[in-house]
C-alpha cells in the first residue's frame, strides 16, 4: 500500500507557504505522493459545501510544488473533461517535465453542469466525450503527428511537442459501473470520488480489475487509488465511517482498504467540512499532527 496526502488547497489553510510545509514535510516522512483537486467555480446558491468554495488550481499547484521537492510523486485527482483536451495535454506534459517524470494524472467526467455552461461544452454524452477525450490526450503525449476527428473534437494534423517523458500514468475516476469498466478498459488505473463508500469499495475494484480483463489487459498492472476522506475524530465507535476515527483506527482502516485491493490510499484533509472550517493556524496546526501519525512505515 502508497500513503499519499493532499496538500492544502480549499479554505483559509490553503496558502502558499503552507503548501510548502505540507509537501516537504510529507516528502521528509516518506509520502508516495502529494495530492491536488479541480472546481474551477461555485454555482450561487448550490449546496456542494465548504470544501468546493475557494479551491486553487490544482496544475498550478503541482508546478508549485515540483520547484520544491525533488522525490515525492505528485498527482491530480482529477481534472474533468469539459476542458480542450490538447491543450491539457501541453500543460500535463510540461507539468511532466519541470517535475522530472513525477506526475500522476487523473481525468473525470465533471458533475457540475454550470462548469461545462462557462467552458461552452455540452454537458450531454459526458461519457462518449471522455472516452474520446482519453483518445485525443493519448496522441498528444504518443503521436508524432497528431490527427484526430471524432465527435466532440478535432485535431488537424500537427505536431504537439515536447513529449512527456515517461507519459504520465492516466487514472480515471467515475462511480457507476459504466465508468468503472471503462477504467478497466482505457486507464492506468481507477481514482475514487470524495463521495465513495470505502465500505464497499472492493466490488468496485473487481469491476475495474474485469474489464482490463475483458479487454486482454493485466489487471496487476493498474492502480486503484482511494482519496481518503479522513476525518481524525476521538470517539468514534460503532457504525463510524472508514477513515473516521483516532489515528490508530484510521491506520487499522488503511490497512483494510488494501485487503479490498486498493493500492494507494491518500489523506485528503480538504474534505473534511470541519477542517476547512477552522481558521488557517488550527487547521494546519491539525493538519501537521495527522501528517506525522499516518506517516507511511510509521
Amino acid at each position: 500500500m502508497r500513503t499519499g496526502f493532499a496538500v492544502p488547497q480549499s479554505g483559509a489553510w490553503a496558502t502558499p507557504a503552507n503548501m510548502r510545509r505540507v509537501a516537504v514535510r510529507a516528502e521528509e516522512l516518506g509520502y508516495h505522493e502529494l495530492w491536488t483537486f479541480q472546481r474551477v467555480l461555485y454555482p450561487v446558491g448550490h449546496p456542494m459545501g465548504a470544501t468546493y468554495r475557494s479551491v486553487h488550481d490544482p496544475l498550478v499547484t503541482l508546478a508549485y510544488l515540483a520547484g520544491i521537492t525533488r522525490t515525492v510523486r505528485l498527482g491530480v485527482a482529477v481534472v474533468n473533461a469539459f476542458l480542450q483536451p490538447v491543450a491539457l495535454a501541453k500543460q500535463l506534459a510540461t507539468l511532466q517535465a519541470v517535475s522530472g517524470g513525477r506526475l500522476t494524472a487523473g481525468l473525470g467526467l465533471g458533475w457540475v453542469p454550470e462548469e461545462f455552461e462557462s467552458a461552452g461544452v455540452g454537458f450531454e454524452g459526458r461519457g462518449r466525450r471522455g472516452e474520446e477525450f482519453v483518445e485525443v490526450l493519448r496522441k498528444a503525449w504518443t503521436d508524432d503527428v497528431v490527427a484526430h476527428q471524432g465527435e466532440f473534437y478535432r485535431v488537424p494534423p500537427s505536431h504537439v511537442d515536447p513529449k512527456p517523458s515517461p507519459v504520465p500514468p492516466l487514472l480515471l475516476g467515475g462511480t457507476a459501473d459504466v465508468a468503472l469498466r471503462r477504467a478497466g478498459r482505457l486507464a492506468d488505473g481507477w481514482v475514487s470520488s470524495s463521495r465513495e463508500n470505502l465500505s464497499e469499495i472492493g466490488p468496485r475494484v473487481a469491476v475495474v480489475k474485469e474489464a482490463a480483463e475483458r479487454a486482454g489487459r493485466d489487471p496487476a498492472a493498474l492502480r486503484f487509488v482511494c482519496r481518503g476522506v479522513t476525518r481524525v475524530r476521538a470517539g468514534a465507535g460503532a457504525g463510524r465511517r472508514l477513515l473516521t476515527g483516532t489515528f490508530e483506527q484510521i491506520r487499522a482502516d488503511v490497512a483494510a482498504l488494501e485487503a479490498e485491493g486498493v493500492t494507494d490510499v491518500f489523506h485528503d484533509l480538504n474534505f473534511d467540512t470541519a477542517h476547512v472550517e477552522l481558521d488557517a493556524g488550527e487547521a494546519m496546526r491539525r493538519a501537521e499532527e495527522a501528517l506525522e501519525a499516518l506517516a507511511p512505515h510509521r
